[in-house]
């Protein structure tokens, strides 16, 4: 199901420059006011933590994420991995979760590269533990 919103090409330009140039840790992005397309909301610096990125997560409405998790392989080292999170809590909208939800494969073909996808209706769900499980499962 396409919902018709388009994605911002600015969005894909500050994509590119998070996984390719290292540029951030995390970018937000949000719908625009108009609701016909996806923006970028906000970046972050690499020195910023993915604990920085779960407080910027809004209580009652939805985003898309990228984050560059790193976690340690044991080992194998340090690892990163590319995140796609898909905010959706239920104290949204149910007209906002339908939107993010009908465009979330538009973004995910947009982004080419990325590594695992979250999706999260609460904190708990995109928790750092459930990122590292998920992140070394991937690995193995």
């Amino acid at each position: 199901m396409s919902s018709g919103v388009a994605l911002d090409p600015k969005c894909v330009e500050e994509f590119n420059d998070f996984k390719l140039k290292g540029k951030y840790r995390y970018i937000l992005y949000k719908m625009a006011d108009d609701l016909k397309s996806v923006v970028v909301e906000k970046t972050a610096p690499p020195e910023k933590t993915y604990d920085d990125f779960l407080a910027e997560l809004p209580a009652d409405d939805c985003r898309y994420a990228t984050v560059m998790y790193h976690y340690d392989q044991g080992g194998d080292g340090i690892r990163e991995k590319v995140i796609f999170v898909v905010w959706a809590p239920e104290t949204a909208r149910i007209k906002s979760k339908m939107l993010y939800a009908s465009t979330k494969d538009t973004i995910k073909r947009a982004f080419v590269g990325i590594s695992i996808e979250i999706q999260g209706t609460d904190k708990s769900e995109v928790d750092s533990a459930v990122v590292l499980e998920k992140c070394k499962s991937v690995s193995k």
